[in-house]
């Protein structure tokens, strides 16, 4: 597990840029967003919460049809054939059910899955096989939708006070259910489907065992891992805050995710974002932007990306950010400096070869400490803020997300619990 206080930057040092700053110092914290008083004016990471949280409605929306103004929780959900886009719930024959549940005195479960991802029928009947053999009463199903990845059917479940929730499907529906678990203490169990399984990937779950994860609900361990926030800012002002498991992005990787063929993730899986990152490469272009660690000094540079993670391996054992932990409380961040087609390469060695092979031997380790290399540069904290203009694209767990004049990430320490199976080794998180 990483050292949580390695130091990832420069030094501690005061958040303003000191009047006595060179004036190349000063030029480029004024080119990303005003001056940095004005930086510091607009912070979003000044009132963050430790849960994710949907906008509150603009008062003539929220008071309609009844002239009484609610809160989005306020509102229940609708699972009408009329609006088939809100949370829907089916019973184990993949029929429309209400979405208030039938009360029990016993443990209940819910499932949430994505039914383009799965065999809906096929895990349906072994979730309430499972449960059923552990004693539990028959889970709750809900299905996500065009406009409900799993976020709003989180919440549905919730309210019926399950004990813990299943998810199944891409990365995407992990990141919504995760997103509506954070800080409740309902632990989540993650059935590995679809192409990407990150958050799977990185707690080293069992990729091809249905049955062993559905089990970990039931008699499995649980273990508290740390969840990621995304607070953003758009072009037009309006501000989000959503939940992410696994990293969050701006620039290039976003782009790249924007550009990858949905039909050719469907054929060939992750490997379609290569494909993507090809037709990125075309137009990539670098921008300024203005970013500060929590309690560091204000930096400016052009980038082609920037990465925040709570985790750090990707497919085919790929180290994107070395020594990144699920666990250990802190945000790794990693900011893509390329300059030309040599710092390309750079890239490539320092994440390919560098991060996932040399770092595992002790020789290695000593070749990259004589190494200078500024096509890729490591931070870590407990939060960061990043300006830009104009706005960039913006991914988290590898969907995007549109784009964003300014975001604010951090991490919540032990936010989400998770079902491991019985005596899975957490030692490596």
């Amino acid at each position: 597990m990483a050292d949580p206080d390695a130091p990832r930057d420069d030094a501690e040092s005061p958040e303003t840029v000191p009047s006595d700053a060179p004036a190349e110092v000063k030029a480029d914290a004024a080119a990303a967003e005003g001056s940095g008083d004005d930086f510091h004016a607009a912070r979003l990471g000044d009132d963050a919460a430790d849960r994710p949280r949907k906008d509150v409605p603009h008062p003539k929306d929220a008071a309609e049809p009844d002239d009484t103004i609610h809160q989005p929780e306020d509102v229940p959900p609708d699972s009408s054939a009329e609006t088939p886009g809100k949370t829907q719930r089916v019973d184990a024959e993949g029929e429309e059910a209400p979405m208030d549940a039938e009360p029990t005195r016993k443990k209940r479960a819910a499932l949430v899955y994505n039914p383009t991802k799965v065999e809906p029928e096929t895990l349906r009947a072994r979730v309430a096989e499972l449960a059923a053999e552990a004693d539990w009463a028959e889970p709750l199903f809900y299905e996500t939708t065009v406009d409900d990845l799993g976020d709003d059917a989180t919440r549905a479940a919730l309210d019926e006070d399950v004990d813990a929730v299943l998810v199944a499907g891409g990365d995407g529906t992990v990141r919504a259910v995760a997103e509506a678990l954070t800080s409740t203490g309902v632990p989540l169990t993650i059935v590995p489907s679809g192409t990407g399984n990150l958050l799977a990937r990185n707690l080293n779950l069992p990729l091809n065992d249905t049955d062993a994860m559905i089990r970990a609900t039931f008699e499995g361990d649980i273990h508290p891992i740390d969840t990621g926030l995304a607070r953003i800012r758009r072009a037009d002002g309006e501000v989000e805050e959503h939940g992410f498991s696994v990293m969050a992005g701006i620039g290039l990787d976003a782009a790249m995710i924007q550009n990858t063929r949905d039909d050719l993730k469907k054929q060939v899986g992750w490997v379609a974002y290569v494909d993507g990152a090809a037709r990125s490469l075309v137009s990539a272009k670098p921008f300024r932007v203005m970013y500060q660690l929590n309690g560091h000094r204000l930096h400016s540079a052009k980038v082609q990306s920037v990465l925040f993670a709570n985790c750090g391996a990707l497919q085919g054992g790929v180290a994107l950010i070395p020594d990144a932990s699920i666990a250990d409380g802190r945000l790794d961040v990693a900011v893509l400096q390329p300059t030309g087609v040599l710092g390309w390469l750079g890239v490539w060695r320092s994440i390919v070869w560098d991060n996932s092979v040399l770092r595992k031997f002790r020789a290695g380790r000593r070749v990259l400490e004589r190494r200078k290399d500024t096509s890729v540069r490591y931070l870590r904290g407990t939060g960061i803020e990043l300006a830009t203009a104009p706005a960039q694209p913006i991914e988290l767990d590898g969907d995007e997300f549109g784009e964003a004049t300014r975001i604010y990430t951090r991490i919540i320490p032990g936010g989400l619990s998770v079902a491991l199976p019985k005596g899975h080794d957490v030692s490596s998180l």
